[in-house]
């Protein structure tokens, strides 16, 4: 997107065109307590546990989760729906809570939408409370529409860009820039410890072939994102370490993480080496990444 678009975008929203915002945002019993990141990358990890479980995987399993690639050479897995969970916030105005809304074109999942809120509920209790939303999930019509207007330097093709497949929202700030207001700057810092990332980074256009977009963050979950803020990763460059690496292993907030990489090449059965509960994401490439939690 645009810089000057966004900005045209950051002047209407002082406006509170559709702006919605309730209050009673002061009780934060899930608030987080600050993390402590170890990361043990060793290869060694996948051979060092004696417990495991074994798991059927499939190769349509490579094209559903939280951690799929969508970018200019992996465009989004055919027969998924993300359009199906977005809803228009403005016209399920109970989502809306504790944050603005550019209008009703803005759609989102309520699972999506759930995890911003707890992660603004933080914010909003070191007095950072101006976020709004200027997109969600767009429709490949939407973004082809996009990709016309704005040419291939600052936009993708329609069902190449993240917010064709739902995980992704551009948020703003009432207040500025999101260069300048604190909450580009809250985000940046601190939206990791809640499984968002702040998809491309100034320092990384050279990786992901998009210029610094400082309003758009991707979900991925945790430890995904935690691993990626301490290692200064963005998604391709995540991806690629746990095919090299084929695991890691993190201790996060008291919490102990194994993850591993699998190549899917047909449907069969994999052993993983840890016990405990876990999550199975594809990466829209070639495998799967199995998070478990012990």
């Amino acid at each position: 997107m645009k810089k000057w678009f966004f900005c045209i975008i950051v002047l209407l929203l002082l406006g509170y065109g559709f702006t919605k915002l309730k209050t009673g945002m002061t009780g934060l019993s899930d608030e987080l307590e600050p993390f402590a990141v170890s990361i043990d990358n060793s290869e060694e990890v996948s051979q060092s546990d004696r417990d495991e479980f074994t798991i059927k995987v499939t190769k349509e399993m490579i094209f559903h989760g939280d951690l799929l690639l969508v970018n200019k050479d992996h465009p989004v897995p055919e027969g998924l729906n993300p359009e199906s969970e977005a809803v228009s916030l403005v016209q399920n105005s109970e989502l809306i809570d504790g944050f603005g809304v550019l209008d009703n074109t803005v759609l989102l999942s309520p699972r999506l939408v759930d995890k911003f809120h707890t992660m603004i509920k933080a914010a909003a209790e070191e007095g950072v409370n101006h976020f709004l939303i200027s997109s969600g999930y767009r429709s490949e019509d939407k973004q082809d529409e996009l990709y016309r207007d704005m040419g291939s330097e600052y936009a993708l093709p329609a069902g190449y860009s993240e917010h064709n497949l739902g995980l992704s929202m551009d948020i703003g700030s009432s207040q500025a820039d999101m260069n300048q207001a604190p909450e580009g700057k809250w985000l940046k810092d601190n939206s990791w410890k809640y499984g968002f990332i702040l998809r491309y980074p100034e320092d990384k256009t050279a990786v992901t072939g998009i210029q610094f977009e400082p309003w758009h963050f991707r979900y991925v979950g945790l430890p995904h994102s935690a691993i990626m803020q301490e290692k200064s990763l963005v998604l391709e460059q995540y991806l690629d370490l746990l095919k090299q690496q084929k695991a890691v292993s993190i201790t996060l907030g008291g919490e102990n993480y194994k993850v591993f990489y699998f190549p899917v090449t047909k449907d069969n059965t994999i052993t993983v080496p840890a016990q405990g509960k876990y999550e199975i994401s594809g990466n829209n490439e070639d495998g799967v990444i199995i998070t478990v939690r012990e």
